[in-house]
């Protein structure tokens, strides 16, 4: 099980081994943290999102690219459902953090920075989007050691922090009672 953080900052810069884009279906990159990954990561990120994946990528699915211009290695394309366009299944939101960690393991990558998945332009609400990242992402059995929840808004790192504790906090009592 990886050890989780919340980190206030811009995922962009962090200097891990893979970050984990929210994409669309399409793999071409857009708005919001796929677009700032986009941009960073320069034109050498959509070459290789149109060679590796002519198709686009499956909700809930995840695939990896070059990182181009990013300080990370990798980057892990994982497309959510779009609750705001009616797409409101949560095993697929799950999905995404599960299959990104798969996808990391494959490589070998260490490290790895996530967004918070779904709650932006696609329309999580934010106690559903914090919850499946958190459960998800401490559920799922990887050999990636560091692992950063990473929000542009530190209101939104702030509650990250605050689920990652309880979780710890939840686990803990359960050790103890058994």
């Amino acid at each position: 099980m990886p050890t989780a953080t919340a980190v206030h900052g811009d995922i962009t810069t962090q200097d891990v081994d893979a970050i984990v884009n929210a994409a669309s279906t399409a793999m071409r990159g857009g708005g919001g943290v796929d677009g700032a990954i986009h941009r960073a990561g320069g034109p050498t990120v959509l070459a290789d999102c149109i060679a590796r994946f002519p198709d686009g990528l499956a909700t809930g699915d995840a695939g990896w690219t070059t990182a181009g211009n990013l300080p990370a290695t990798w980057v892990i394309h994982t497309v959510g459902p779009n609750h705001a366009a009616g797409e409101r299944d949560r095993a697929l939101l799950d999905s995404c953090y599960r299959r990104s960690l798969e996808v990391a393991d494959e490589l070998g990558a260490s490290s790895l920075a996530f967004p918070l998945v779904g709650a932006g332009v696609y329309g999580w609400p934010l106690d559903e989007a914090i919850d499946a990242a958190v459960s998800s992402i401490l559920a799922t059995t990887s050999h990636v050691q560091d692992v950063r929840l990473v929000s542009p808004h530190p209101q939104t790192a702030r509650r990250l922090a605050a689920a990652l504790e309880h979780e710890s906090l939840t686990d803990r009592e359960d050790d103890a009672r058994s």
